[in-house]
């Protein structure tokens, strides 16, 4: 073993010692309690936000999808223009790269009226093709029925939000009414129940068949809404964006419509760009916590080489150089910052796996779309915080241990 690093393990051994009362020890404990709690908080701090960020995504898409086709003239509101979407297009935008699965939709804007009460609402109509998945991990009561594009099944999915505000259950009868030239009424039963905690939908969508709505809108044959498309890598939703633009460039349906493609991120701009903050508040935590962990790691540094004074001029004298006897001290640094990593790891990991299997700290649904705090560990990023974490603490102590070469043998021995 190097003689350097065999003196920096018995330093660090003689502070491990219960029985050490030197000055140093309490520092060199606060020194490991730095790296310890800002290394936690770092990696359940990016745990947070990769998780919270990938939760509300998910949902947003969810509810929408990564890529909306519509029509160039369509208003600003859920009276959509329509256009035509047959197997022709579809066929078209399902051999676009990293497009994994497109499927119709249709919106008609309306009103639920009971005996005591109404409610504004947006009838969204699917088909057969339509990828339930999400509704069905968000179902908390009764049934999705099969809704296809040929038949009015007159049923009906409600949100629990609807459904407490309104006093409606499943199998209830739902008057619906839409306003036109005249007022239009639909009778629906309600199938099932859903819940998103995504207030924007929850608070207005009902969901029926398509052949239903596009009757309600009096569309031509073939006439939809708009086709949502999903991507199979949505770190390439730009890319496949604009592949889907460059398809329908210029195309126009037999009936005149122009398509237009968007993206979710620009269908919900203000959730996105509020996301996209919270890596502003990362970046503030590690540079914070990098910090604190480094500056105790240097105090406790700078105790631990006045305390060693007097072996620091007796290594001198017996030949060692200023280079030789500071990378004595970094070798015992080095020990400190991995045991408080160890330390660290294990209560942020702990801390994250809590709150993953039991949920224990909640959130407010109706202002962050989910009901607890989630967690997501990140492999690489976890490895990247533990390397940036060791390579920082130890740059920032080689300014400190120059303080080394201002130790002169002869002043430092001489009453010793």
């Amino acid at each position: 073993m190097d003689w350097k690093l065999f003196i920096a393990r018995r330093i660090y051994r003689t502070k491990e010692k219960e029985d050490d009362k030197s000055v140093s020890k309490p520092a060199v404990r606060i020194a490991m309690a730095g790296i310890a709690i800002g290394l936690a908080v770092m990696i359940v701090s990016v745990a947070v936000v990769i998780g919270f960020k990938h939760e509300v995504r998910d949902k947003v898409i969810g509810v929408g999808a990564d890529m909306v086709v519509t029509s160039l003239d369509e208003a600003q509101t859920y009276q959509a223009a329509p256009v035509v979407g047959d197997d022709s297009l579809m066929a078209v935008l399902r051999a676009v790269p990293n497009v994994s699965r497109v499927q119709r939709y249709a919106t008609k804007p309306g009103m639920i009226m009971t005996s005591d009460n109404f409610q504004g609402i947006v009838l969204k109509g699917i088909a057969q093709e339509y990828d339930t998945t999400f509704l069905h991990r968000h179902l908390v009561e009764g049934r999705i029925p099969l809704f296809t594009d040929s038949v009015s099944s007159n049923q009906v999915l409600i949100s629990k939000t609807i459904a407490d505000r309104l006093q409606i259950g499943v199998g209830d009868k739902l008057d619906t009414y839409y306003l036109e030239d005249n007022i239009r009424a639909r009778r629906l039963k309600v199938a099932g129940i859903y819940q998103t905690n995504f207030s924007s939908y929850d608070d207005l969508f009902l969901l029926t068949d398509l052949r239903t709505v596009v009757r309600l809108n009096n569309w031509e044959q073939g006439q939809v809404g708009g086709l949502e498309m999903q991507v199979s890598d949505y770190a390439l939703l730009d890319a496949t964006h604009e592949r889907v633009l460059s398809c329908l460039d210029g195309k126009s349906d037999r009936y005149g419509g122009k398509y237009y493609a968007q993206t979710i991120e620009q269908v919900y701009p203000q959730i996105f760009a509020w996301l996209d903050l919270l890596d502003v508040n990362v970046w503030v935590i590690l540079i914070l916590m990098t910090g604190v962990a480094g500056f105790t790691m240097i105090s406790g540094l700078l105790i631990i080489i006045l305390e060693r004074t007097n072996m620091i001029g007796v290594l001198k004298a017996l030949g060692a150089d200023n280079t030789s006897v500071r990378k004595i001290f970094l070798s015992f640094a080095f020990f400190l910052i991995r045991k408080g990593m160890l330390w660290g790891n294990v209560v942020a990991l702990s801390c994250c796996a809590v709150q993953y299997f039991f949920r224990v700290i909640k959130l407010d649904p109706a202002v962050y779309y989910i009901d607890a705090v989630p967690v997501e560990l990140n492999v690489w990023v976890w490895l990247l915080l533990n390397v940036g974490t060791l390579v920082v603490s130890v740059l920032m102590l080689v300014g400190p241990s120059y303080l080394i070469s201002r130790i002169h043998p002869a002043r430092s021995i001489r009453f010793e």
